[in-house]
């Protein structure tokens, strides 16, 4: 007898924890009613996306083009490690 009132107990608190737990996920509060959807929001218009300025031609001139095998290698990126 005692087995199975700990075993009702148990259940229901297990299923008190799940009901809580459901309630609380806003898609089953706004199926079971106690919320009113909330209306879709829809953009009309797509901002445009603001580019930066292109460096200057001046300042490229220094430096390797993107893509080269120097830009990983390069001496001057390992001087912290360069022997002595």
């Amino acid at each position: 007898m005692l087995n199975f009132v700990l075993g009702a107990v148990a259940g229901a608190l297990m299923a008190v924890v799940a009901t809580i737990a459901a309630v609380r996920n806003p898609d089953v509060q706004v199926r079971m009613g106690l919320v009113r959807p909330e209306p879709p929001v829809v953009q009309l218009r797509r901002s445009e996306p603001v580019c930066p300025p292109a460096p200057a031609a001046s300042t490229m001139a220094g430096m390797a083009p993107v893509g080269q095998p120097e830009m990983l290698f390069a001496r001057r990126r390992f001087w912290s490690v360069a022997p002595r």
